[in-house]
């Protein structure tokens, strides 16, 4: 007869397909990190992670918001990398929404620990994004996308209503004000790596997102077998909720736990 233990293994692994043991689990330990990298998404830049700062300063935390160009994947990353190799040691890699796909290939660094997705792509290797993403809802934002001159923005309206939902009106104005165009090719760029399948992840879902499918983070989130958590906010949680998106970030890091 089998040992009680390998059978309730066996059927754990039956009920949960998902756990495997070649993939960090939410339990293991993650390894302290003294160092954080911030990385902004579209139509953005590194101000926006202005809330999230102050919480891992205090904490200890060394931080360093990188100024994506957005003009190419290639761009992007190699950006995020000149951060990391100012970096000292053991780094946290953030980043919200698109910069999901810039953290999956420089995360693969070896001075980074854990991958933090807010709210964020997170594709795999020369994974088409976009054909994964049209499996699930076209939300809102789209409608408001303006092309100019091979570079896109969002106009107002959708940038108040959609992008940054949930965000109190005067702020959002001026995230509007600061808004930085994106190349209009910016998101046909495809990964060579995707860093999660080697890097222990965290991931924050947005549940009234109206840029990003909260269902394809779900998604993201479970492919990954990141440690989740949910917000009640719109895409811009980085904003709206940066205590909770701190101490995500601060649990990466080592220095909190649940």
């Amino acid at each position: 007869m089998k040992h009680p233990v390998l059978i309730l293994a066996l059927l754990l692994s039956t009920v949960l397909p998902g756990v495997s043991s070649a993939a960090p689990t939410p339990s293991a330990a993650p390894e302290a990190a003294r160092n954080v990298v911030l990385v902004h998404g579209a139509w953005a830049d590194g101000s926006s992670w202005a809330e999230v700062v102050p919480y891992l300063q205090a904490a200890g935390l060394r931080v360093t918001a990188v100024q994506n160009p957005l003009t190419s994947l290639a761009d992007d990353v190699a950006a995020t990398r000149r951060a990391l190799a100012q970096q000292d040691g053991p780094t946290v890699l953030v980043g919200h929404s698109w910069a999901g796909t810039v953290i999956s290939e420089a995360g693969a660094d070896p001075k980074v620990t854990a991958l933090v997705y807010v709210a964020a792509r997170a594709p795999d290797a020369g994974e088409d994004f976009a054909a994964l993403a049209s499996r699930f809802p076209t939300m809102p934002v789209r409608a408001g996308v303006e092309t100019h001159d091979g570079y896109s923005v969002l106009s107002e309206p959708a940038f108040l209503d959609h992008f940054a939902n949930g965000v109190p009106a005067r702020q959002a104005h001026v995230l509007y004000a600061v808004q930085q165009p994106i190349a209009a090719d910016l998101f046909a760029g495809k990964t060579t790596v995707a860093a999660w399948r080697s890097k222990p992840s965290w991931y924050a879902v947005s549940r009234d997102d109206q840029t990003t499918s909260p269902d394809l983070q779900r998604f993201l989130a479970e492919r990954m077998k990141a440690t989740t958590v949910e917000l009640d906010s719109g895409h811009l949680s980085l904003v709206s909720h940066p205590k909770e998106i701190a101490e995500m970030i601060l649990e990466a890091a080592g220095k909190r736990t649940r």
